[in-house]
């Protein structure tokens, strides 16, 4: 037998479950996100989100350098992790990183109102008082593809629905 093809069928057979992944975001009350400004400049920030169909929002405020940019519309990686108490292997804790576009939702339209009444139910009342900030602003982050790791060895593409497509990793990780 062929070791190559006894490593590829491995790898189909270990493929993790789409739903792990949205277990994942689930578990997770806030993304990580990673943007950048006109200039090229990065910037790293956090959010509490909510999920509506296969859109997260976020209500952030203009205050705050990631918000421009968001609103902007540049480059956005947005990532789930799990948290480090509840991980065994710190190197290995499980991780969706997505790239993703952006838009404004319109104050007081009906998906505002929708997903700000979620966002206050999710993450309290506090909602309620920032919502109502002339700074803070609704935004979707709409996602276009990404990777999930769930351990040494154990990462894969998803596309825009977060479904899982493929192994990441065509060759082994190698010690010296």
């Amino acid at each position: 037998m062929n070791h190559t093809s006894t490593q590829e069928e491995a790898k189909k057979e270990a493929k993790p479950l789409t739903p792990k992944v949205k277990e994942l975001i689930e578990r997770t009350k806030s993304v990580i996100l990673a943007t950048v400004d006109a200039e090229g400049t990065p910037n790293s920030s956090y959010a509490p989100f909510v999920q509506v169909e296969n859109t997260f929002y976020i209500l952030v405020s203009f205050m705050a350098k990631h918000t421009k940019n968001l609103a902007d519309g540049r480059k956005t990686s947005v990532m789930f992790i799990e948290d480090e108490s509840a991980t065994k292997q710190i190197y290995a804790r499980e991780r969706l990183t997505i790239e993703a576009s952006t838009s404004q939702v319109e104050k007081d339209s009906e998906i505002w109102n929708a997903v700000v009444s979620q966002l206050k139910e999710t993450h309290g009342k506090v909602v309620d008082v920032i919502a109502e900030m002339k700074d803070f602003i609704l935004i979707g982050l709409h996602p276009v593809k990404g990777s999930y790791v769930n351990g040494f060895g154990s990462a894969y593409f998803v596309d825009q629905n977060l479904e899982i497509m493929e192994h990441r990793n065509d060759v082994n990780h190698q010690s010296k």
